[in-house]
């Protein structure tokens, strides 16, 4: 081939479109998609769902033949409303993930190791999942997979040691159908509110106390009392006014113990400050989604939250349809030093709970990393258990090779990492590799750079 038909052929090909090749045109793709691993799952959610079916759930596509799909809507708009002091970075990060991250109740809480949303909904897709169908949360952390599952019309259900993971889920949860009333009316008198949880709570030693006038304080105090009251009862019975007041009760306290974690963390405003703004932003988003969601006429599906061990699962065995989660990342992440001031508020024992914690026990990093093997394994063997021949289990989890490394006493490079160590562990539970991708991890690359995406098929016998 001469040089002018090798270049004529060069201008051909570069003229080809990537994304018309792999997607019909009717199909548009979502804005910003950057990471191979979207790629993958927007073409496979292109193969497995209907038009229909990714209108209503599509996680990695805007537009159905001209109609703007659920996800899109649900976060086009202003994502957040962060405070007038907010970085330059901070806006450009949630400008950019507006599509990833931030929309409905997600952002509620900044739990450290938080799942992507957006990734769970695709994940969910592509493991056949259908509105009536249970997905299972063994490790359920902040709640994701239950919101994303209540949003798509999949029922949840989801399990965390901790007593914070279980308030914490079940508040964003209720955030999606509350009334926000008095939520509201708590805003016009956020300080009272503050001053009241300073004293109900506690505070970091760095935060002025703040008085409360007693009009406010008594109004608290029987939102206090209803709540304890409410929270022995089952759910389902509450009254809807009992349930009102529990909602509003919770939320604030979210934001409340949001507020005192900031102030842990940053200086640049007052803790004061810092609850007015973080009640500001979760009554906007709150609404937000309820608005969307009512237009669409979305009707959100179950959700239980329970506290337990992922070791044990009192379920039923081959009961459920999916199964989504992460495990911790060995001892790379110390969940419950993260969460001690709202663990002691709680009343948790966090000596005892951190016996029970993946990842946690063990007196030394070597002991830790024996003990991690160990309760994988039981881990992945309830999973087996419960979950129905033929379906999926998808598990997301991160390789801190460095650590093991030096835990081993060998070079990072000859470390199996966790997610072939995982993988092994499954095969001997009654699980069959089917696909495995990874991801680049942006908020701790100091100790980890990917994580990888596994998706199990319990075998059939």
């Amino acid at each position: 081939m001469g040089s002018k038909e090798n270049t004529e052929n060069v201008v051909m090909e570069l003229g080809r479109d990537l994304i018309h090749e792999l997607f019909p045109r009717e199909r548009q793709l979502i804005p910003n998609l950057s990471d191979v691993y979207e790629l993958e799952l927007a073409f496979y959610e292109n193969l497995i769902l209907s038009d229909e079916e990714l209108i209503k759930n599509a996680a990695y596509f805007s537009q159905i033949r001209g109609e703007y799909t659920n996800h899109f809507l649900m976060c086009t708009g202003e994502p957040l409303k962060l405070p007038e002091f907010s970085s330059s970075r901070l806006k450009s990060f949630f400008e950019k993930n507006i599509f990833r991250t931030g929309y409905a109740t997600h952002g509620l809480f900044p739990y450290r190791g938080k799942f992507h949303p957006q990734m769970v909904k695709g994940l969910m897709n592509v493991m056949g999942l259908k509105p009536g169908d249970t997905v299972l949360d063994p490790m359920m952390g902040s709640g994701t997979v239950l919101v994303e599952a209540s949003l798509m019309g999949i029922r949840s259900m989801g399990i965390d040691a901790s007593p914070f993971c279980r308030f914490m889920t079940q508040t964003k949860l209720d955030a999606l159908s509350m009334s926000l009333v008095r939520a509201k009316g708590a805003l016009t008198n956020y300080e009272d509110v503050f001053a009241y949880f300073q004293k109900r709570v506690g505070e970091p030693n760095s935060v002025k106390k703040i008085s409360s006038n007693p009009t406010s304080k008594n109004s608290m105090f029987i939102m206090e009392e209803t709540q304890e009251y409410t929270a022995m009862k089952d759910r389902r019975e509450l009254t809807k006014g009992e349930r009102e007041t529990l909602d509003t009760y919770n939320l604030l306290l979210l934001s409340y113990l949001d507020s005192v974690g900031y102030a842990e963390r940053s200086t640049r405003k007052t803790p004061l400050d810092q609850f007015r703004h973080i009640l500001e932003r979760y009554l906007f988003v709150t609404e937000k989604i309820q608005i969307v969601l009512a237009g669409l006429g979305v009707e959100l599906a179950p959700a239980k939250v329970l506290e337990g061990d992922a070791k044990m699962l009192l379920l039923k065995d081959n009961s459920i349809e999916g199964i989504i989660f992460s495990p911790p990342y060995s001892f790379a992440i110390d969940y419950l030093a993260n969460d001690s001031f709202h663990l002691n508020f709680m009343g948790v024992d966090s000596a005892a709970l951190r016996e029970r914690m993946i990842g946690l026990r063990g007196r030394n990093l070597l002991e830790k990393y024996q003990f991690y093997r160990e309760d994988m394994s039981k881990v992945l063997s309830e999973c087996a258990r419960v979950l129905k021949p033929g379906r999926f289990c998808t598990i997301v989890i991160g390789t801190n090779n460095n650590q093991l490394g030096k835990v081993l006493g060998v070079s990072p490079d000859e470390v199996k990492g966790l997610h072939e160590v995982l993988i092994d562990m499954s095969v001997t539970c009654g699980f069959k590799p089917i696909k495995m991708m990874s991801r680049p991890i942006t908020g701790i690359s100091n100790t980890m750079r990917r994580e990888y995406i596994l998706i199990l098929q319990k075998k059939i016998h």
